[in-house]
């Protein structure tokens, strides 16, 4: 009995291993550069953390007063935690809310570890639960059916991405990852780097973190070389 438990444990190991191998954050139908006429940037911020207090201020402050529009990728536990802030912000025509999904997991449907944590067991019931709740909390809020989806944790398989995709949802991903943990040096030098058309990813939900000083520091060389902001188009 011990022997076959083993040889049991060993193949759910060697199955998730392999599995593991085509879990990605970047691939075939995930979009982390959109063509775009001139030098354009598009800078996403991701609020999936459900504590009361979860919220940038420093860099939505910022934002506003420098007129740099953003979208928003809420999560369905962020919104009902700060559901006042979620309504000024989808209000704000300077933002726009797209859906970051309910659970704060990975989109992958066969059950196996991305990160550490499990992804959907059923395609057919909790990813597009995921999906679908997010969609409609984003309307209920904006007014409008969201047209973009980013998994809270951004990790995909590619059973997900189809599904994704036949939901008529473009996948965000992003070309550029700026860690809640960067220093403003950190943030300012890895922006510099944007190509046209690029998708920069940061956090909204992590009020202490430098990235608005980073933001701030990058954005004034970014606007010398000719670029500009953008939200994402539908």
């Amino acid at each position: 009995m011990v022997k076959v438990f083993a040889l049991v444990l060993s193949l759910f190991i060697s199955a998730n291993a392999t599995a593991a191998e085509h879990i990605f954050a970047h691939g075939p139908g995930i979009t982390d550069n959109v063509r775009s006429i001139g030098a354009v940037v598009y800078l996403t911020l991701d609020a999936a953390d459900s504590r009361p207090n979860g919220y940038d201020a420093t860099l939505i402050e910022y934002l506003r007063k420098e007129r740099i529009p953003a979208t928003l990728f809420l999560n369905h536990n962020w919104i009902e935690a700060n559901q006042r802030l979620a309504r000024e912000l989808a209000a704000d025509p300077l933002f726009k809310v797209e859906n970051h999904g309910v659970r704060n997991r990975p989109a992958t449907v066969a059950g196996m570890l991305a990160l550490n944590m499990p992804g959907a067991l059923d395609p057919k019931r909790e990813l597009l639960y995921d999906i679908r709740m997010g969609s409609e909390q984003i309307l209920r809020l904006s007014g409008r059916a969201p047209t973009w989806f980013r998994s809270a944790i951004p990790q995909y398989d590619s059973e997900a991405v189809e599904i994704i995709l036949g939901l008529n949802l473009r996948i965000a991903g992003f070309a550029i990852d700026l860690a809640s943990t960067a220093t403003p040096e950190e943030v300012e030098r890895k922006i510099l780097a944007v190509r046209p058309g690029d998708i920069i990813r940061a956090r909204l939900d992590r009020p202490e973190s430098e990235t608005a000083e980073g933001i701030r520091r990058a954005a004034i060389s970014l606007h010398l070389l000719g670029y500009r902001f953008e939200k994402l188009p539908d």
